[in-house]
Formats: structure tokens, C-alpha cells, sequence
């Protein structure tokens, strides 16, 4: 069983607060957690796709008053947006007998619907946590380079071989296009989307110009918006917005559209093995985008994402602003001689950042010029979870 680095957070927010959300895509281990979760506690679940399980919830508010005194996990909520309000009552009539904690697990496919669903009707009582796919610093036993191939979702990571894996994120994605996309928005052509999600995949990494994917796939504007406003929302893709401040330069400001899963995006390209990845010309979007989910991901709660860019030149991948202000100014090389780029130098000074990074293939860490060091992308998540640093 792989320990996964969100069960700590999870156990906290349980204990603290009367229910609680995890949003995450479909098979990215969310049920496992849960369990995990539930065993020792002698928590009841529900998996609300079961139509014996639905059957339970005839008589929702008599159902879980029935269980008031155990965690109740419901699966698949976003199906049934109308517990909310039940579930609001039902933690309000426990709180005033005195129960104010480890009510509620909720477990969906993230959707706007759903937040904003559970946010109205929960208020003040609901904590949402986010499960992102494995990461370089969960023991999953793979190395660094079949994480990057095969992406974080468990049975792709896991699979016996590389063509298997394949064939499970290609059937990953025949699902979400065939059957989540319909439920969670409009009614898109399947054919239409994957030829909109294929674009994507080769622009990995790109600013993001909504107008000429609209003309690229023969869609108007706010049609092509809404695809990737989904895609955002089912959090299969990132928009990695811009930083900007008054630093007297003229700056990007489109967002940049990363594919949050590497392996899913391979699966896109049609990419199956290492070496056909090493030759594809996607190699580096590809890995500036799979160290920035890791990162990312291993980043402390509450630290904010950006990337950095001047009309001058000046450029950072990724720039974490952490809780306490501090700036961490990352840039990816899929090199094993990493040279940083003198824009990098430049955005490190415009923006004052406090700890500077390339990030490459290697496993040791050494020092560069003007204060950058060089790490692996395991090392670097490491520090940014565990804390400290050397920079």
C-alpha cells in the first residue's frame, strides 16, 4: 500500500472540522484514501454511483440520523447535489447536541457545481482538500523517470508494463470523454474534444489563446473557453497565471495551460516508452510540466503558483510565493548540464527572489552562479514539504 502524503492533512481536517471535501479525477486514489481512512474509525461508506447504496438514501435525513455518531463518507457526491442542504441540517442539529467534528467525507470529481454547490449550502463547515496523482515523494517505488512517462494515477503508474499503462490512460481518457464530460457539462462531441485535447497537449506549456484554439477547431470563442474551463474544473489541466506587481517592466499576462498529468498527456500524443518521449519535440514542455505538478503538489497549503515573464527577456517557470512571502524561483532543464538562462538571472532580480532553483535530471545538487543551485525535482519537493533548504 503506497502512504499517501495527503492522509496526514486529511486525518487533521476531519478532527477539526464537521465535513469535509476531497476534490480529485476520477481513479486518482481518492476511494483508497478514504478507506484508509475509515477502517479504524468504523466509518460508513457510500459509494453514490451503487444503486443499492442510493437506495439507502430513500430517506436521507432519517439515514444519516441514524448514523449521526459515525463519519459518513459519501462517494461520487457530485451525483447528488441535493444532500447539501440535508447534510447542512443534519451538522447543525449535531453540533448543538455537541458534536462539532468527523461528520462528513465527501468524495468527488471536482466541478464548478459542486463547489459551489457545497459552498452555499456549507459554509463555514466544510473544508475542501484537493488530491492531486502520485508525486515524486510518495513511496510508490517507481523511479523518477516512470513517474514522468507514465504519470501519477495509480494503475498507470503501477501497470505491468509500459504498453499497458498506455492502454489504461487511453481508456482513462475514452471514459472522460464518452462519459464524465457529459455529466459534468454541455453535450460535446467526443470526436471534437479529443481533437480539442490533443491540440492542448502540444501546446503544452503555452500562454494561453482561447481565440485561436476557437479558430483552430472551428468553434466560437466562449465555446472554446468552456472546454477549458472544464478541463481546469475536473482538474486534468492548469492554468499557471502570471505574476505580476509593480516591478516597472511590461509583462506576460496570459495564463500558461499545462496538462497536469504527464501521462495523460503522453497518452494524448500517442508517446509509449522512454525513448520514443526523449525524441518527441514535446520533451520539454512535457518536463517543466510534470516538476511543476510536483512541486506544486508537495508546495506547503497555501502557497501560490505562478510563472514570470518581461517583454525584456526576463523569464522564471514557476514562481512559489509561499505563506510567509518568500519567493521560490524555479527553472526546468532536461539537461544534465543545466545552464540557467540569463532571463532567469534577470526575473530573479526583478521579482527579489529569496531561494533560486534549476531543476534537472540528476540526482545531486550542486551550486551555480549568483546564488542558484541545481536539484532533482524529488529533492526540491522534498524541501519544499518536509522544510528546509539549503538556498
Amino acid at each position: 500500500m503506497i502512504t499517501r502524503l495527503l492522509m496526514e492533512p486529511l486525518r487533521r481536517a476531519v478532527a477539526e472540522i464537521p465535513a469535509v471535501c476531497l476534490l480529485g479525477p476520477r481513479q486518482v486514489g481518492k476511494t483508497t484514501l478514504a478507506l484508509d481512512l475509515a477502517e479504524p474509525l468504523g466509518a460508513v461508506y457510500l459509494d453514490l454511483e451503487s444503486e443499492q447504496d442510493l437506495a439507502k438514501l430513500q430517506e436521507p435525513e432519517a439515514y444519516l440520523a441514524m448514523h449521526r455518531d459515525r463519519l459518513v463518507i459519501l462517494d461520487e457526491v457530485h451525483r447528488q447535489p441535493g444532500l447539501f442542504p440535508i447534510l447542512r441540517g443534519q451538522i447543525d442539529r449535531s453540533r448543538r447536541s455537541g458534536r462539532r467534528t468527523g461528520l462528513y467525507l465527501l468524495l468527488g470529481s471536482a466541478s464548478l457545481d459542486l463547489l459551489r454547490q457545497s459552498g452555499e449550502s456549507l459554509a463555514g463547515r466544510l473544508r475542501l482538500l484537493e488530491m492531486a496523482p502520485l508525486s515524486v515523494i510518495e513511496p510508490t517505488g517507481a523511479s523518477v523517470e516512470r513517474l514522468w512517462l507514465r504519470g501519477g494515477f495509480p494503475e498507470s503508474l503501477l501497470a505491468a508494463s509500459d504498453l499497458l499503462s498506455l492502454r489504461w490512460r487511453q481508456d482513462f481518457i475514452r471514459t472522460y470523454l464518452e462519459r464524465d464530460v457529459p455529466l459534468f457539462g454541455p453535450r460535446i462531441a467526443a470526436e471534437t474534444l479529443r481533437r480539442f485535447w490533443t491540440m492542448l497537449a502540444h501546446r503544452q506549456g503555452a500562454p494561453l489563446n482561447v481565440a485561436e484554439l476557437a479558430r483552430n477547431i472551428g468553434v466560437d470563442t466562449k465555446t472554446a473557453g468552456g472546454y477549458i474551463d472544464l478541463l481546469v474544473d475536473l482538474l486534468l489541466a492548469r492554468r499557471l497565471p502570471s505574476w505580476h506587481a509593480n516591478v516597472g517592466k511590461r509583462l506576460a499576462r496570459a495564463p500558461r495551460l499545462y496538462w497536469r498529468d504527464s501521462g495523460m498527456l503522453h497518452a494524448l500524443l500517442g508517446i509509449q516508452d522512454l525513448e520514443s518521449l526523449l525524441a518527441h519535440p514535446v520533451i520539454g514542455a512535457s518536463w517543466e510540466g510534470f516538476v511543476i505538478d510536483n512541486l506544486i503538489a508537495s508546495a506547503p497549503e497555501g502557497t501560490q503558483a505562478y510563472y514570470y515573464r518581461t517583454s525584456g527577456g526576463a523569464e522564471i517557470d514557476l514562481l512559489l510565493v509561499s505563506p510567509d512571502g518568500s519567493k521560490w524561483a524555479i527553472e526546468m532543464k532536461r539537461s544534465f548540464t543545466p545552464r540557467p538562462e540569463r532571463g532567469f538571472y534577470a526575473g530573479c532580480e526583478d521579482v527579489s527572489a529569496s531561494h533560486r532553483f534549476v531543476v534537472y535530471p540528476g540526482t545531486e545538487s550542486f551550486p551555480l552562479p549568483h546564488g542558484v543551485e541545481a536539484v532533482s525535482v524529488s529533492e526540491l519537493a522534498r524541501r519544499l514539504h518536509f522544510g528546509g533548504h539549503d538556498g
